[in-house]
């Protein structure tokens, strides 16, 4: 069965540059993309999720091919709630594709319909991660040239109180 639509799960913790230019291309390739906000406790978010979810909508504007919505839980769950059996990762260098790699495998045990595509993001964007983007503007850095103007607004106001800002320096010591 040939999909129309497909998952583009990730943190988006804040979404980036990168994040936008393998959303943009999947809209080229899919009829629809599903952006799947994660929870992602484990990684310490700076951001809640609905904070996450408005900073992706406040960037992509309206575009009827791009539903956001959170994702609580097992992606293979996720999938199958929505009937879309295609995700798209990002990998941005061969360090990107162990793990890649592994959680695709681990998904496809747990769904055999579940298959990973995975999309490079432009040259410039290579080097993005939301983790160096965090750290950057914890460190007083200029952003703006990294992620859309509503990620780096949201950057700044959270990391101007002294509060979030010492959770967040704490969060990149361990």
């Amino acid at each position: 069965m040939k999909q129309t639509r497909a998952i583009y799960p990730g943190s988006f913790d804040p979404v980036h540059l990168g994040h936008l230019d393998v959303i943009m291309r999947s809209t080229q390739i899919f009829s629809s993309v599903i952006i799947a906000v994660a929870a992602s406790k484990a990684k310490g978010p700076l951001f809640g999720v609905d904070v996450r979810i408005q900073m992706l909508r406040d960037s992509l504007g309206d575009n009827p091919a791009i539903e956001i919505l959170p994702l609580h839980g097992l992606l293979v769950d996720f999938a199958r709630e929505q009937g879309v059996f295609t995700v798209i990762r990002g990998l941005r260098a061969v360090s990107d594709f162990e793990f890649e790699f592994q959680m695709a495998l681990m998904n496809r045990k747990l769904e055999p319909r579940l298959e990973t595509i995975y999309l490079t993001p432009k040259e410039d964007y290579t080097y993005l991660s939301s983790r160096i983007v965090k750290e950057v503007a914890l460190f007083g850095g200029d952003v703006e040239k990294f992620v859309p103007a509503p990620a780096a607004a949201r950057l700044k106001q959270a990391l101007g109180d002294p509060a979030i800002a010492e959770q967040a320096r704490l969060r990149q010591k361990s």
